[in-house]
């Protein structure tokens, strides 16, 4: 593919990326099997460009670049260092495969772009996300908003949990070590391996019989910090996937329930198939009705020892991994989600019994979904009280527990994990 082509691919991802729901990834991957005859360099540009944007796009739109593709990428484009604003608009001569020649508007931005540096850009810019929502990260990071967002904007890890229902960190290391695959231990969960380089591991033999599942580090926290264990009736309430549900079943040793519930039942379909590879015999899957779980969730009312409940949520804590899903975040999906959080928080403390735990979970880095949850629900009297992160945390966590409040604040740049948000409450005795 000529240069010209690689960027009129990237446009149209652009594009496809605004109007779809859909992970970016998932877009980049379909769009590229549907065209077998893009290389491995031209993937690579093409993803340069388009995850460039996404993860910069404040920061070009600031500077001139607006907010439609073209713009944006006319942008990167001129944010190289060897950038020729000549050669740039060439690329747009309207040819076979090639973007449409610039427009009036479009030639402004890239003289715009060519020209002296604007005044400097305000934090939203710098950081790259969405100007309305600064009110919020800045009263959470403070001074530190800066070098926190600038961690957002990097590459994640891919860390694995070694499934003790089946193996040992060392071995598992060991193991994957032999097949020319470096790993170093988690800082913080004692059954996190990361990766040195990332590498698919779906096609090797540990991650296909069910040895390693691939689970970021700070999700493997707010499992551990459920304190699960053996013997337990647990209710994963928001399951999803299940990675906490398959973590809690290696804490329990397959001793005690574990119910795994979702509102939307699509979630849990690979859970079967997950858990059976996993050697979890202890979880419960049970058939959920168009009408929620009301029938199998009475039955637990006031008897489970632990309900956790990983909340839907805006993912803002999970930004590197999907950049795209900072700008599709809208206010009005915010009020959404956090009037969500407090329906599931209201439902799940139904089940627990007196002096049982609450663990509040989201992957977000926003006070209106953590810590503005938790005190309004304390306020409500239904009995519960916030047990201090330093009291949950486990004597087997690899470091010291890096708070000392009643929740915890997970974050890219404090602790390489993604942002998770974890507070944990408990029914006082009657």
């Amino acid at each position: 593919m000529r240069p010209a082509a690689r960027a009129q691919a990237a446009i149209e991802l652009l594009d496809q990326i605004a109007r779809d729901t859909a992970p970016a990834d998932r877009l980049v991957a379909g769009y590229f099997r549907a065209r077998r005859y893009a290389g491995a360099k031209d993937r690579a540009a093409i993803n340069d460009i388009v995850y460039g944007v996404l993860r910069h796009r404040g920061d070009y739109a600031w500077h001139g670049g607006g907010a439609d593709s073209r713009g944006l990428v006319l942008a990167h484009l001129m944010r190289r260092p060897d950038a020729d604003a000549e050669a740039i608009e060439a690329l747009f001569d309207g040819g076979r495969f090639a973007p449409a020649p610039l427009e009036t508007a479009e030639r402004e931005i890239l003289d715009r772009l060519a020209g002296p540096a604007k005044a400097p850009a305000p934090a939203w810019a710098r950081g790259n996300y969405p100007a309305w929502l600064h009110e919020g990260l800045e009263s959470q990071f403070g001074d530190g908003l800066a070098t926190e967002m600038a961690a957002l904007n990097g590459r994640a890890p891919v860390d694995l949990r070694v499934n003790t229902l089946k193996s040992e960190p060392a071995e598992a290391a060991a193991e994957l070590a032999a097949d020319g695959i470096a790993t170093r231990p988690g800082r913080w969960s004692p059954a996190c391996l990361s990766l040195a380089e990332r590498t698919d591991i779906s096609r090797h033999r540990l991650y296909r019989d069910g040895h390693v599942e691939v689970q970021d580090q700070g999700s493997q926290i707010a499992a551990l910090l459920t304190g699960g264990a053996a013997g337990e009736q647990v209710v994963d309430y928001c399951a999803g996937g299940g990675g906490k549900s398959l973590a809690l079943a290696a804490m329990m040793g397959n001793r005690g329930q574990i119910f795994a519930f979702d509102q939307d039942p699509r979630r849990l379909r690979q859970l079967h198939q997950r858990a059976q590879r996993a050697g979890a015999r202890n979880l419960q899957i049970p058939a959920l009705s168009e009408a929620g779980a009301e029938g199998p969730l009475a039955a637990l009312r006031g008897r489970a020892d632990m309900v956790l409940a990983d909340v839907p949520c805006s993912g803002s804590g999970a930004w590197r991994r999907n950049p795209e899903a900072r700008w599709r975040l809208t206010p009005e999906a915010l009020t959404g989600y956090c009037d969500t959080q407090r329906d599931i928080l209201a439902r799940a403390a139904e089940l627990v019994r007196p002096g049982g735990r609450l663990i509040y979970v989201t992957c977000s880095l926003l006070p209106a979904e953590n810590g503005d949850q938790i005190t309004g629900f304390l306020a409500t009297g239904d009995g519960f009280e916030a047990v201090p992160v330093t009291d949950a945390w486990p004597s087997t966590m690899a470091g010291d527990c890096p708070a000392d409040g009643t929740s915890l604040q997970l974050t890219p740049a404090r602790h390489d994990t993604d942002g998770f948000f974890i507070a944990v409450m408990r029914r006082r005795a009657l």
